[in-house]
């Protein structure tokens, strides 16, 4: 490298800072653009949950393809920053236009302004997340130093989602409150003006990303295409094991994250739901949080990854089926839901950390295996399925919405005094939304814990024997060199 100082402050705070701003924009995308477009637009739910997986699809072959074009880049400035603030701009803009839909449009003119803003907002996030996190090395001496800085990436990227989960809904019935001309329209302003604070502050925080960091040296970004992602996936039975696995927990995961608004807003009721799902977000985010940080360091001091892989697959089944015993009842305290969603986030917690564990096993096992080391390929993989895995969920949880005629007319509406959106929802309709956030993710969970527990054999003993193996065939490549 040109440069061998440490980072300073001033660039890790900076660095993170665009993970917590990049982060709040992917969530208040990922969470809110089916409810937004459905029950508030009023757009069909099929319809979107055919956009949304044919976005992320399109979106996860486009990731390489971005790469591949940031690679080949350079400019006074660097090949990774141009990009950086270029995608930041344009996602920026995006974002609030897909916010803003107008309410004068026929149906099918809504489809078509979702789809195209949608699928652009897609293009334009990889246009800048690519070379966000792919510039690490231009700037880091590698090591502890560039560990410690995706680390802290990492978790800040955290925080920007929690943030989203927590304060959402809240922020936007206050402005909706402040800016909409009527009462029926309170949701529709308030997240228009909440997307203009969020992208606002996106674009602000990528700039001090961009001022504190600067490019010192040139990397050689090596960029996977589809083709070699599914050759390195495929001639290694572990990482389909993994990546498999992953898809599966991660399907059943997201089905709850996008329907259980509709569970707040149409089943637990209430004129201010928004606040009971606010609290239900924040105690789960804290709990996840708090799982990666503490509960899984602590599990690793007596079990091995797999184990805790396993225990956590329980506690989440354990918590989906808790969650449909105590919805079935006439439930009225949000706190009694906090049961539930002790188990669920905690697991997922913990399963966002075995994750990238796996995956790293199997990077190893590869290399032994076929004599090539496919670290990017492998976690280039990752990004791939569970976009794809996101993509799947959201069409199961758009065809749920209108298999039981979740609509935005199916309760009271917001024009009515009464603001009690569970009235005027049969049970049958309840009892619908409650068993596919529920049952289907049970189902998902079993299957994966079986899928793993007979195709996953990297234990620890198992990894250590691989590590040897490595080191000694690296060394016999060396002298062969």
């Amino acid at each position: 490298m040109e440069e061998t100082r440490s980072l300073t402050g001033r660039e890790k705070f900076g660095y993170s800072l665009g993970a917590v701003a990049k982060d709040m924009v992917y969530m208040l995308s990922a969470s809110y653009v089916l409810y937004y477009f459905q029950d508030i637009m009023g757009v069909s739910a099929v319809a979107m949950g055919i956009i949304l997986l044919v976005a992320r699809i399109f979106d996860a072959f486009n990731d390489p393809i971005m790469g591949i074009i940031v690679a080949k880049t350079k400019t006074k400035i660097g090949k990774f920053r141009p990009w950086l603030l270029i995608g930041t701009l344009t996602n920026a803009v995006i974002l609030v236009l897909m916010f803003s839909c107008p309410v004068n449009l026929s149906p099918a003119g809504l489809i078509a302004y979702a789809a195209a803003f949608y699928i652009l907002w897609g293009v334009t996030y990889t246009m800048m997340d690519i070379p966000y996190w792919s510039m690490i090395p231009a700037f880091t001496k590698g090591g502890k130093e560039r560990e410690g800085l995706t680390t802290l990436a990492r978790s800040c990227a955290g925080v920007g989602s929690a943030i989203i989960t927590i304060i959402t809904m809240i922020c936007v019935q206050a402005l909706g409150k402040v800016f909409a001309g009527d009462a029926g329209s309170v949701e529709r302003v308030g997240f228009q003006w909440f997307a203009i604070i969020v992208a606002a502050i996106f674009v602000v925080f990528i700039i001090i990303t961009c001022v504190s960091v600067k490019e010192r040296s040139t990397v050689d970004m090596k960029t996977a295409t589809v083709g070699q992602m599914f050759k390195a996936l495929f001639q290694n039975d572990q990482a389909v094991a993994v990546v498999l696995a992953i898809v599966v927990v991660n399907f059943s995961i997201y089905i709850t994250s996008n329907l259980v608004i509709y569970f707040f807003k149409y089943d637990f009721g209430g004129h201010d739901w928004y606040n009971s799902y606010t609290l239900f977000n924040t105690f789960g985010g804290a709990i996840q949080v708090l799982s990666m940080m503490i509960f899984y360091p602590l599990l690793r001091k007596w079990f091995n990854s797999i184990k805790i892989y396993f225990i956590a697959m329980m506690m989440c089944i354990v918590g989906y089926a808790t969650l449909l015993i105590i919805a079935s009842t006439a439930m009225s305290n949000v706190f009694i839901l906090f049961i539930p969603a002790f188990f669920i986030f905690a697991a997922n917690g913990m399963l966002s950390v075995l994750t990238t564990v796996f995956l790293a096993n199997t990077v190893d096992y590869g290399e032994l295996k076929n004599h090539r080391r496919d670290e990017s390929v492998i976690f280039s993989m990752q990004t791939f399925v569970v976009k794809l895995a996101s993509g799947l969920s959201a069409l199961v949880a758009s065809l749920a919405i209108q298999i039981f005629n979740f609509t935005s007319d199916t309760a009271v509406t917001e024009a009515e005094k009464t603001i009690d959106f569970s009235e005027g929802v049969e049970l049958s309709q309840k009892m619908g939304i409650r068993m596919t956030m529920t049952l289907i993710p049970i189902a998902g969970l079993i299957f994966a814990i079986i899928w793993f527990k007979k195709r996953y054999k990297l234990t620890d003993e198992k990894i250590e024997e691989i590590a040897a193996e490595v080191k000694k065939q690296r060394a016999l490549d060396s002298k062969a060199n």
